[in-house]
């Protein structure tokens, strides 16, 4: 592997599903060795998600399947029953040689084990512990399960997002995604690589790093959040419409749709002659911001009669000539078939223990003198149990122990 930024960072994921495996999937990109604990016989509850799976060379579906494939790449797995006793001095061993540990058990959990924060970070001062839960490690809420769509709901994302109670199919709607999974991701990313850099250039020991997926959503919100915040009036559902500039949405077209955002006076005046209607850009109801937003409803209805008129592929070489931003509304398919996705190596194929040529996502990190290249397909389960185990001690006879005990 290239000398990547966190070349020479270990770090053990004892987290499942999505939020915490998505950030260690992330921190093996960027060079770290992550090694994967899993249930000995099940493994990842996300392992048992169903189709699509990876094909075989013949064509037929094998155990490995689409969620796992798409947040566990770069990673080694090893099996591991931490309810019992020996498969808790296992982890421990592996925490005495890792700079991180990423987990998402219930608040309180793992220290049934001897595997919580303050047990380790006795055992290993330098370690950077960071802990996922629904609702954090303080509060009320701590000891609450919650899962992405409950977040979407208690953070206001789905009092925003869908059409008005006013109009056919409005009400609050789920993002598609699992979005605050995601967002918790990275923003664990982000204090994991905090902690990191604290501890090795601030002179700094270990800590824990608390996420909360209801805390991220929230924070998420940004802008929204903050009208209400500075208006005391929440922001409505509105479909397609952005809450900025005006106009900011999907207009449907002879045949499909686009999307447009036309955020200040200039691209708006470009967009009006686009479409070839120069005068809504001095018509008193538009010609500036406020007035487009005070009338946003009454512009969205005439732009969407004319954008009727053709269809998406005749407009949006106007409308990019014009400079304004806009784009079609695409499938996956679409996506990627898209050059600009191609140029930009957004669809990886890698090498896989069933097939030789399977497909992920590329990661959207772009480095000029550490490019992140070395893509390697998810483990299969326990795939490098044995040579883990070797490497911190444990030989072929003792394995063989753990194995018939149901430890490994």
């Amino acid at each position: 592997m290239a000398n990547i930024p966190l070349s020479n960072i270990r770090v053990l994921d004892l987290s499942r599903i999505l939020a915490g495996p998505w950030a260690a999937q992330y921190l093996a990109d960027l060079g770290a060795e992550v090694i994967k604990v899993e249930r000995p016989g099940s493994g990842d509850d996300s392992r048992h998600y169903g189709a699509p799976y990876v094909k075989d060379a013949d064509g037929n579906p094998t155990s490995e399947n689409f969620f796992h494939l798409s947040c566990n790449r770069g990673k080694m797995s090893i099996t591991v029953d931490m309810a019992k006793p020996e498969g808790q001095e296992i982890i421990r061993k592996i925490v005495m040689e890792s700079d991180v540990l990423i987990e998402n058990f219930k608040f309180g959990d793992l220290a049934r084990y001897g595997l919580d924060y303050e047990t380790l970070h006795k055992l290993n001062p330098k370690l950077i512990y960071c802990s996922i839960t629904g609702f954090g490690q303080t509060g009320p809420y701590r000891k609450r399960p919650g899962y992405d769509a409950v977040f979407q709901g208690m953070s206001g994302l789905m009092s925003v997002t869908g059409y008005p109670d006013s109009v056919p199919g409005g009400g609050p709607m789920k993002v598609g995604p699992s979005i605050v999974d995601i967002i918790t991701g990275l923003n664990a990313v982000i204090g994991i690589v905090s902690a990191l850099y604290h501890r090795d250039q601030n002179g700094g020991i270990g800590q824990q790093v608390d996420l909360s997926l209801f805390d991220s959503a929230v924070a998420a919100l940004s802008h929204y959040v903050q009208i209400y915040l500075s208006s005391g009036t929440p922001p409505g559902r509105r479909g397609t419409q952005g809450n900025g500039g005006v106009p900011s949405q999907m207009f449907l077209c002879r045949e499909g749709g686009l999307m447009l955002t036309a955020g200040n006076d200039s691209q708006y005046r470009r967009l009006c002659e686009a479409i070839g209607h120069p005068e809504m850009a001095t018509d008193p109801r538009f010609k500036d911001g406020r007035t487009r937003i005070s009338n946003r409803d009454a512009l969205s209805a005439e732009l969407q009669e004319v954008f009727l008129q053709k269809m998406p592929e005749e407009w949006l070489p106007a409308l990019e000539a014009a400079g304004v931003p806009s784009g079609p509304i695409y499938n996956f398919e679409q996506v990627f078939d898209d050059p600009q996705i191609k140029e930009r190596g957004m669809k990886v194929t890698v090498r896989h223990p069933h097939n030789d040529s399977v497909d992920l996502v590329g990661n959207p990190l772009k480095f000029s003198e550490t490019p992140i290249t070395d893509y390697r397909a998810p483990p299969l389960l326990g795939e490098h149990t044995a040579e883990i185990l070797e490497r911190f001690g444990f030989d072929a006879a003792q394995q063989d122990e753990l194995k018939s005990r149901g430890v490994i």
